[in-house]
């Protein structure tokens, strides 16, 4: 499996009682997520699978895509390096893992 790891795009800061899964991408965010996403689609394999944080930049970040992806709680903000590797699951398996 290759395993691709994609940090969301550029975040609002942080704001008094808000809480840090609900930050929204800014206007630069959205460029870049737009950018990036184009590269990707040229570049995935056809049999890969998106796994995406639960947190709302990551989310708005792989919609830029325009694939198909499932939310993995195990990617959730907090989560330990194990739980990611829970979240993707066989290493050896064939195919892509973003």
């Amino acid at each position: 499996m290759d395993l691709i790891l994609w940090r969301h795009a550029e975040a609002e800061e942080l704001k008094e009682g808000q809480k840090d899964g609900e930050r929204r991408l800014t206007e630069k965010g959205r460029r870049q997520a737009t950018r990036m996403a184009l590269w990707l689609r040229d570049h995935l394999p056809d049999a890969s699978r998106i796994l995406v944080s639960p947190a709302r930049r990551t989310q708005e970040t792989a919609a830029h895509l325009g694939l198909k992806f499932d939310t993995e709680p195990h990617l959730a903000i907090g989560q330990s390096v194990t739980d990611a590797l829970l979240a993707v699951g066989d290493l050896s398996a064939e195919g892509a893992c973003v």
